[in-house]
């Protein structure tokens, strides 16, 4: 050790032996991250990044060996042989590429420290080959004991320092390792050199091919630059990586921590990485569950209950603090920094199986009311029917509506209408037992199963629920519940569901009809009455297509003259079956199933093509129903039909009653203003009777008042009766609105509107209705045939038989 020291300190210039050193150094960090970088990648790109790292640390070796020599001072000529100091440099280039080669193969066991040994034995050969080439004037005496000692310093700190800069993964790591090799190389070289003795002979030359000092110098120095450069790139490198790196982990972070599901990565139990949406779920920061197990939290995922790679499985997720969260666990194999390691992404079913709740309980429930539905009641009244067989009791079914529930929603909005639905859902469920079922069918339809011993408990349960609803209305100002009821029982009346619920609504509609706010217990005879009318609702959707429905007309004369100014079409049907069916019965059926738009429609249409092919330009009027006028389309419609038909719109004329306009008054008005824009007359019929305003005859654009021709057969015996016509006539005159009279059928009629100065009239006086062929005289000038119509009962007065009627039953809608 003395003798090393001695001649570190003796015979060196210590300012060249720092150099040197720097140089090492260098060479050392150079050769560490080329490696560390050659070992991350692969293929033919591995093998270049292995071959610069050679370069760089054989090169450092060799120009570290060779600074230390021209640092070493023996007083003695001396030069280098050229071929033996090249041979050096290709060992120190080659043996250290093997060692690093070596060292990042990992299916060899120990791998780093075997090549680090190659690489300690590279440095050995490169410093014996160089000292060969080395040319004194004198001899070589060598220590076989130093020379050995650092054949062994130079292996095992090269064994060292690969282990070291390939295990760590920090910069200290491979700081360490850059250190540890600096040591093998400078504890090789002075070792060595402590190893050799110069025996001066001034009898050995120098041969002249011997390199001298200086152009060594020249060698050494272009190798320190090479080396300089190489550590310059590889350190670029490194920042560059370490600046990818971290950006691409914070994406990848950035990514993780956008996704829904919390997202785990482990390494067997350990967790590596966290997202925050799993640090969430499990009341810990993300930051703070690297190191943790993940069983910890997924106890299944320690019982190796993870499933197959990408296959759902359903678990449970404890969390620090809350009760346990139903999870859905996906596991797929991943490699992360280099090692094998699993990825698990845990999604939350908390409201996936909250969602599944309500649609389990909407598909047996009705979403408003909360009541069940008629799928859930179905299924109840079956199984309710099949009890009731086996016990012999009885079985009720009560079905309810509101009454005009149409009118609470278009007076006061559909969230009020919402809200009575919901008040009357826990009105009635109030009074149930067990034993008992409210269902919402549909809109403000409700039906109750009542298992009962007699119909008088069904009854009694009707008369509570009256009782409560009439009690329940809202405020002064808000709706008030009314609700009509129908009772059906098992199995007096019908032992099948259908017919059970059938009949109840029969009984429902039975007590709707006599006054509503009641309730019916199902009779026979009811059922027929229902048939019968729901049979006539059917033939009455394809009377138009049969031909069964035709047109009739009745004129409309002028009082003072008695000339004729326009017809009034009315409609009539001739079932093939039933004969004639007065306009009385089917008309509300029509208007009640919305077959009234069809109908009307077509009586529109073909009265229209009719009048437009008259020489005569009389006036066409067409009643209209309250329907027809709130309907969307109805102006669209009626000037479709003017421009198909070619019907001046100035010789239509719309009836229509006050009933349309009290459903909705702002869409009534709407719509009369826009036929007014069409050029057709608007006439406000049957006034006098039902909700006769005087307010309306300001707001609505009328351009004619009908008189109710019930008022008209009373004005022989009934001086009140005259008054009413005299006012009605006067309030015409003041507006400015002609005044038609209907059902004038006697001359003494006729005179008492002559005499008020009534302008026109209508009825059998005049004419009864007849097909318009009845009229050509009329219409197209030629002679009238005898086509009017026989009056039927409802139309016919007492008098002689040939006494004139009002033929006024109905109209068109």
């Amino acid at each position: 050790m003395l003798r090393v020291v001695g001649c570190f300190v003796g015979a060196h210039d210590l300012w060249l032996v720092g150099l040197a050193a720097l140089v090492c150094g260098l060479s050392g960090v150079a050769c560490v991250e080329l490696l560390r970088h050659a070992s991350r990648a692969a293929g033919r790109l591995r093998a270049t990044w292995l071959c610069v790292a050679a370069v760089a640390g054989g090169s450092g070796i060799w120009a570290t060996h060779f600074i230390a020599m021209l640092a070493f001072e023996p007083s003695v000529p001396n030069g280098y042989a050229l071929g033996l100091t090249a041979l050096s440099l290709a060992y120190a280039i080659v043996l250290t590429g093997a060692g690093l080669t070596l060292a990042q193969h990992r299916a060899v066991p120990l791998a780093p420290v075997l090549g680090g040994g190659v690489l300690g034995g590279g440095i050995a050969a490169m410093h014996y080959t160089g000292m060969a080439a080395y040319e004194v004037a004198g001899h070589l005496r060598w220590d076989p004991a130093l020379v050995a000692a650092s054949l062994g310093l130079g292996v095992l700190f090269g064994g060292a320092a690969l282990q070291v800069a390939l295990s760590g993964r920090t910069g200290r790591a491979r700081g360490a390792g850059a250190l540890l090799l600096l040591v093998a190389i400078c504890s090789h070289h002075f070792t060595a050199m402590g190893a050799v003795t110069i025996v001066p002979d001034p009898a050995i030359p120098i041969s002249e091919s011997a390199l001298p000092s200086r152009w060594l110098a020249v060698g050494i120095g272009l190798a320190s630059l090479a080396i300089l450069l190489l550590a310059c790139a590889a350190l670029a490198l490194d920042i560059r990586e370490r600046r990818q790196a971290a950006l691409e982990r914070e994406r990848l972070n950035s990514l993780a921590n956008a996704a829904v599901e919390g997202l785990v990565v482990c390494r067997g139990d350990l967790i590596v990485s966290a997202n925050d949406s799993f640090g969430r779920l499990v009341g810990l920061a993300a930051t703070a569950l690297p190191g943790m197990a993940l069983s910890r939290f997924l106890p299944a995922a320690r019982a190796g209950q993870g499933g197959p790679p990408d296959q759902p499985v359903e678990a449970e997720l404890h969390p620090e603090a809350d009760g346990p969260i139903p999870v859905e666990l996906i596991m797929r194999p991943v490699t992360y920094g280099d090692r094998p390691h699993y990825a698990v992404a845990v999604r939350d079913l908390r409201g996936r199986r909250k969602a599944e709740g309500q649609i389990q309980f909407l598909a047996h429930h009705d979403a408003l009311t909360g009541l069940a539905n008629r799928a859930s009641f179905n299924q109840r009244l079956d199984h309710e029917l099949r009890l009731a067989e086996a016990t012999g009791r009885k079985l009720a079914v009560l079905c309810l509506d509101l009454d005009r529930f149409k009118e609470v929603n278009d007076l006061f909005g559909h969230a009020a209408g919402d809200t009575l639905l919901v008040s009357v859902a826990q009105a009635v469920t109030a009074l149930l037992d067990d034993t008992q079922m409210m269902a919402r069918l549909g809109g403000d339809e409700f039906a109750i199963l009542v298992p009962c011993e007699q119909a008088v408990a069904a009854g009694r349960l009707a008369e509570q629920i009256l009782e409560a609803l009439r009690g329940g209305g809202t405020d002064a100002a808000g709706p008030v519940i009314a609700t009509s009821i129908g009772i059906a029982l098992y199995p007096d009346d019908a032992e099948e569901r259908a017919l059970l619920l059938n009949y109840a609504d029969t009984a429902l509609y039975k007590a709707k009809s006599e006054g509503r706010g009641t309730y019916r217990f199902f009779e026979a005879k009811l059922g027929i009455q229902v048939r019968e009318r729901r049979l006539l609702e059917h033939d009455l959707r394809h009377a138009i297509a049969r031909g069964e429905m035709h047109l009739v007309y009745q004129p409309q004369t002028d009082v003072r003259t008695g000339a004729t100014t326009g017809f009034e079409v009315l409609l009539r049907w001739q079932h093939a079956e039933r004969g004639p069916i007065s306009p009385a019965l089917f008309i509300p059926i029509a208007e009640e199933s919305g077959a009234i738009l069809q109908i009307g429609e077509w009586v529109l249409r073909e009265a229209c093509r009719e009048a437009a092919g008259w020489p005569n330009p009389l006036a066409l009027a067409v009643n209209v129903s309250a329907v027809q006028v709130l309907a969307p389309h109805f102006v669209q419609m009626v000037h479709e039909v003017l421009f198909q038909t070619g019907l001046a719109a100035a010789r239509l004329e719309i009836e229509i009653t006050e009933t349309a306009l009290i459903r909705d008054p702002a869409r009534a008005q709407s719509t009369l203003r826009q036929l007014k824009a069409l050029g057709l007359r608007i006439a406000m019929d049957d006034f006098g009777t039902g909700y006769s305003s005087l307010s309306n005859l300001r707001t609505y654009p009328f351009d004619k008042i009908k008189i109710d021709g019930s008022f008209i057969r009373s004005v022989d015996g009934s001086e009140q009766t005259k008054a009413i016509v005299r006012s009605v006539l006067g309030l015409g005159r003041g507006l400015g609105l002609p005044v038609l009279a209907e059902g004038v059928e006697t001359a003494a009629e006729l005179r008492f509107l002559a005499e008020e100065q009534c302008e026109a009239a209508q009825g059998y006086l005049m004419g009864r209705p007849a097909p318009i062929e009845a009229f050509a005289q009329l219409t197209h000038g030629g002679r009238a045939r005898d086509a009017a119509e026989p009056r039927g009962p409802e139309e016919s007065r007492a008098g002689p038989p040939d006494a004139a009627g009002s033929g006024r039953d109905a109209a068109a809608a």
